[in-house]
């Protein structure tokens, strides 16, 4: 009997997402002295800041924003990433309540609401697996595809109700987005359940570590066993799905659906992954460093808000946090690019 031999795994497969933790974990230790500062600040900035009714406000109004945090990290650490997600998430329910709806209140009226709901989710689901397909399949450019992508939706959704807003919407599609559990909404514990259940995939399952390796080391990834193309296409056909729940959760905190829903919502996305530490390249970074970022995030246009600054100084802010936490990721020991 032939004795098979055990072949090592190959570097990249071998290192395991706790791998260079000191360094990911500096990134995500300097973002917290980071939150509590801007905790303090907005004390000082304003009594109302720190009251229960605002804290909970913070954390319902960055909720369908971590939601989108979680899609995008889980493309980002395969190396890939999806700008077309903020379109989904004004698409998918603009479309879903247009069917739905009536034609006396701007929709058609072809659909029951619980059919509506798995239209929506499908939206989302076929989205992400077409931008997979162009990724893995026929190798296209990640940023043009979902760049693409992006455009075709938001074009989409304008012309699906002449760029009207969709309002009375059915119960089926406000319930989660305005229902409220234990005293805090339940697009809060919505966020939470995905943020600690995404930790537990990518730390302990099989497929969750798989997602660095292919990441951090694609070639190596394929030698050990992995079929790269399908856990790309995995995460695309997740990011969408969870994309499309965060625009359901968004038209139902605002009873309607918007054609501008979701706009801009992209680069705070981005914003927060930065700020939590995870890799543009691949293979690095923690989901828990990612919710530092949205928390963050969530606590600065907060304090602007109460402020009463412009909302153009709010994006302004985004891109000034992300130069600086870029330079907290430098100065803590991550690798530049090459010049």
């Amino acid at each position: 009997m032939s004795k098979t031999e055990t072949m090592p795994a190959p570097e990249g497969l071998r290192r395991r997402p706790g791998e260079g933790r000191g360094r990911a974990l500096s990134v995500q230790l300097g973002m917290i002295p980071a939150v509590v500062i801007a905790l303090a600040i907005g004390f000082l900035v304003n009594d109302a800041f720190l009251t229960p009714g605002n804290l909970v406000n913070v954390l319902q109004q960055s909720s369908e924003l971590a939601i989108l945090v979680v899609a995008e990290t889980l493309i980002l650490l395969t190396g890939r990433f999806d700008l077309s997600l903020e379109s989904v998430v004004a698409f998918a329910p603009m479309l879903a309540v247009w069917l739905v709806l009536p034609a006396a209140v701007g929709g058609v009226g072809v659909l029951p609401a619980t059919v509506g709901l798995v239209v929506l989710f499908a939206v989302g689901a076929l989205t992400g697996l077409f931008n997979g397909l162009m990724v893995t399949r026929l190798r296209l450019n990640a940023f043009i595809v979902t760049l693409a992508m992006l455009i075709l939706l938001r074009g989409a959704t304008l012309g699906v109700a002449n760029g009207r807003t969709l309002a009375d919407l059915p119960a089926p599609f406000t319930y989660l987005g305005s229902t409220a559990f234990l005293g805090l909404p339940f697009t809060v514990w919505i966020a939470a359940a995905l943020f600690a259940g995404v930790h537990w995939f990518l730390r302990h399952h099989r497929h969750g570590r798989a997602l660095y390796a292919v990441g951090g080391n694609s070639t190596a990834a394929r030698a050990a066993g992995i079929r790269v193309p399908s856990a790309i296409l995995a995460v695309y056909v997740v990011g969408g799905l969870l994309a499309a729940l965060a625009g359901l959760l968004l038209a139902g905190r605002l009873a309607a659906v918007t054609a501008g829903q979701g706009q801009n919502m992209i680069f705070s996305v981005f914003a927060a992954a930065v700020i939590g530490g995870i890799g543009l390249n691949g293979g690095k970074g923690s989901i828990l460093g990612a919710l530092t970022g949205v928390l963050l995030l969530g606590i600065i246009s907060n304090i602007l808000t109460l402020s009463q600054i412009s909302t153009f100084w709010i994006d302004a802010a985004n891109g000034a946090i992300i130069l600086g936490a870029l330079l907290i990721q430098r100065a803590t020991g991550e690798t530049g690019e090459e010049p």
